[in-house]
């Protein structure tokens, strides 16, 4: 295996580097979430670290690192005598992202505690990792039950593992690492917090920078052993400066003052809970005695906000982590001594660069010099002080038709939408409309059970929920069904010639748990964008529907795509992917304006739902369609509309229209189309969860109230509406008006 790249050796990223040895030389900071593009040294720069730590003294012969000095009396492997033992490098342990929670706690061997009465525990990756560095890459993938069984070990310093009547309890105290890429979807703002701090990390502009950058890779990956030599001394003064600090730690002193700024930035941005006050305490600590100081000053304090409280400064899942600077600095001024500091005369230590080079007189080599106390690095960039989206007036101009005017003549309109307020040189196209103020929306979801990723919208079989029933393993043996297995061996106990209490097995007999959870969907939407959803000011409403429903799919874990068509075409504004944000940034940029391919759309959807279907075909699609059911343009387009609907039905594909007609008088066309496609038309009041109209219907066709269930009416092969979609919608009671007959078939 290639020895890792040297720590000292990487080029830049100084808040990145300051956060990993924080955490180095006190590991009760929590952790550091490095959160980055792609190919930005992410992974080198965790495992790098791990060499630079300091060696481990263990008890020989225990699997779960016992310090000799002071072993775990509830070691599995103990009881341990104190003294002796030998030492060896802090290990580095790697969590996949398709690891299972065996893997992670380690798993009992269910045949030896069946058959002979033994807890016979194989220890899993934590315990591994347990005095040592656990890396998570991409941490935002990983199963969110793995993060929390992760989270909790990390902040207990200890794993429990509880199966079967059977208790295991050890030790499990680490680093803890974890890398992301925000375009792959977030962390769910319960996990962001209990990472102690977090790093943005982007590449250099510079263009000297990104040379050196090159240079010493391409150095690195010619002769590895010899690179790593020319930077020896580095590594070595680095290791010694972190065991330094960590001899200093025990002595620094958090001063009444610095407490009082803690508290009070804390307050000032309205973080919740205690743990980021805890956080900012032991990261002001650190690094006073990364310093070599025995106080912690205002600096300290301010460095500390800006890895401590940016990712919990989110309002919603689509703000940006950031912090204020220009607030940060002012509530440290109203906080502190008179002249700013807290009286410790920090200016006179001589070593105001937390992050310096490992003799305490600079930066490392890579650097051009500490960076300036007023630009600590790529932490604070992002101010996020206002929640989005925020509800805004359009300034546009335009005039709204009155109401008498009907929907009919928005209709008649739509093919050369005026050009006031357009985009100027494109005639029909309005400038962008602001997303109304989302809410939360009535849970939409896809009948049936599935099998797809672990989530929170439709029902599937999973590693965890309710035990549904029993099955022989498939590969390796996960929760057992122990009624089970005792049914499947009761017979054949005699034949294979038991004597005694114990019960005789074979793998034959073993039984598994077959549970029923929740799944994430792919929720693909296909979005209007044509001149008749920009009438009566509508787009922003249905903007704020689409974020709602976003939302609500970032909190299921969904995957999500989106499809747009207006003028002549359809495109994907956005394929398939679990970065809610992304969808969420090309929903407000979304401009509308020309006719509406409504068949172009569809067939769009079809074409991306049957790729995903390829990729990941466990995973099921719920398409919503989002628009008033119009079809203009080209030769027939309503029957073109409906052959495309039809096509998606036949594919058994899960569909809900989002109905966005307003005004006196509603053709109604939005219904038909749900019908088309198998599914469910709601309207926009509809959607909201507080709306008066029970939505929640089940696949089995009952009714819901007041209202006749069009599932109901369509017979076999055409029930595969959402389970938890829909009533009656408004165009089923309006089927007789005469804008509804004279629909092209």
């Amino acid at each position: 295996m290639r020895s890792p790249y040297p720590f000292s050796a990487i080029v830049g990223m100084s808040d990145l580097r300051l956060a990993l040895l924080l955490n180095a030389v006190s590991p009760a900071v929590g952790g550091v979430l490095v959160r980055g593009e792609k190919g930005t040294a992410k992974s080198t720069a965790v495992r790098a670290l791990a060499a630079l730590m300091p060696e481990v003294a263990v008890v020989p012969g225990c699997r779960f690192s016992c310090d000799p000095a002071a072993p775990d009396p509830d070691c599995p492997d103990g009881p341990h005598e104190a003294g002796g033992g030998g030492a060896r490098p802090a290990a580095m342990v790697e969590l996949p992202v398709g690891a299972s929670e065996d893997r992670l706690v380690g798993a009992l061997d269910i045949e030896r505690a069946l058959s002979e009465g033994v807890k016979a525990y194989q220890p899993g990756l934590l315990a591994d990792a347990h005095r040592g560095v656990l890396y998570v890459d991409e941490v935002n993938l990983l199963h969110d039950h793995l993060v929390d069984l992760l989270l909790d070990a990390a902040a207990m310093g200890a794993s429990y593992v509880e199966r079967e009547g059977v208790s295991v309890r050890h030790a499990a105290r680490f680093l803890l690492v974890g890398t992301m890429n925000p375009e792959e979807g977030e962390l769910r703002p319960q996990l962001l917090d209990r990472f102690g701090l977090t790093v943005e990390v982007t590449a250099s502009r510079d263009t000297d920078e990104r040379v050196d950058v090159v240079r010493r890779r391409l150095a690195y990956e010619a002769d590895p052993a010899a690179f790593r030599t020319s930077w020896a001394d580095e590594e070595q003064s680095l290791r010694e400066r972190i065991a330094a600090a960590r001899d200093l730690l025990p002595g620094v002193r958090l001063g009444d003052e610095a407490l009082r700024q803690i508290a009070a930035t804390c307050a000032a941005f309205e973080v919740d809970g205690m743990r980021a006050d805890l956080v900012m305490a032991r990261t002001a600590t650190a690094l006073a005695a990364w310093a070599g100081r025995t106080d912690v000053v205002a600096d300290d304090v301010r460095q500390a906000a800006l890895l401590a409280l940016p990712h919990r400064r989110r309002r919603n899942p689509f703000d940006a982590p950031g912090l204020d600077e220009d607030k940060l600095d002012e509530t440290l001024r109203q906080h502190g001594t008179p002249d700013g500091g807290d009286g410790s005369g920090s200016d006179d230590d001589g070593d105001d660069d937390p992050d310096g080079g490992p003799d305490g007189g600079g930066q490392p080599p890579e650097s051009d010099g500490p960076p300036p106390p007023e630009a600590p690095g790529e932490t604070g960039r992002d101010p996020a002080d206002a929640p989005l989206p925020e509800p805004r007036q359009s300034g546009d101009g335009q005039q709204e038709p009155s109401p008498a005017s009907g929907e009919a003549e928005a209709g008649s309109a739509q093919e050369g939408e005026d050009g006031a307020g357009g985009t100027p040189g494109r005639p029909g196209e309005k400038a962008p409309a602001p997303a109304s103020e989302p809410f939360r929306a009535r849970t939409l979801s896809v009948p049936g059970l599935g099998e797809g990723a672990a989530g929170r919208r439709s029902r599937a079989r999973t590693a965890h929920g309710r035990t549904t029933g029993a099955r022989r393993p498939r590969g390796t043996l996960g929760r057992l069904h122990v009624a089970a297995t005792v049914q499947a061996a009761a017979p054949h106990q005699h034949v294979r010639g038991r004597s005694g209490p114990g019960l005789v097995l074979r793998r034959d007999d073993l039984r598994e748990a077959v549970k029923e959870g929740r799944e994430g969907n792919l929720v693909l939407f296909a979005v209007d964008a044509s001149g008749s959803m920009a009438a009566r000011k509508r787009m922003g409403a249905v903007k704020g529907a689409v974020l709602s429903l976003l939302l609500d799919a970032y909190q299921r874990r969904d995957k999500v795509g989106m499809v747009t068509f207006r003028r002549s075409g359809a495109e994907v504004a956005l394929p398939p992917t679990s970065s809610v944000e992304a969808a969420a940034a090309r929903l407000e940029s979304l401009p509308t304006g020309g006719r509406t391919p409504l068949a172009a759309g569809l067939l769009k959807a079809r074409d991306v739902l049957r790729v995903e279907r390829m990729r990941d075909a466990a995973r099921r699609p719920l398409l919503i369609v989002v628009t008033d059911g119009r079809a203009t343009g080209g030769a027939d387009p309503a029957r073109q509309a409906q052959r495309a609907a039809r096509l998606l039905e036949a594919d058994g594909t899960t569909s809900v229209v989002l109905d966005c007609e307003a005004g006196p008088v509603r053709l109604g066309l939005a219904g038909d189309l749900a019908r088309d496609l198998g599914g469910t038309a709601v309207t926009l009041e509809e959607l909201r969860a507080d709306a008066v109209t029970d939505l929640v219907r089940h696949a089995t066709g009952s009714r819901p109230r007041g209202g006749t269930d069009p599932a109901a009416r369509r017979g076999p092969g055409r029930g595969h509406g959402p389970a938890a979609t829909g009533s009656a919608t408004a165009a089923e009671s309006r089927a007789g008006t005469p804008a509804r007959r004279g629909r092209a078939a």
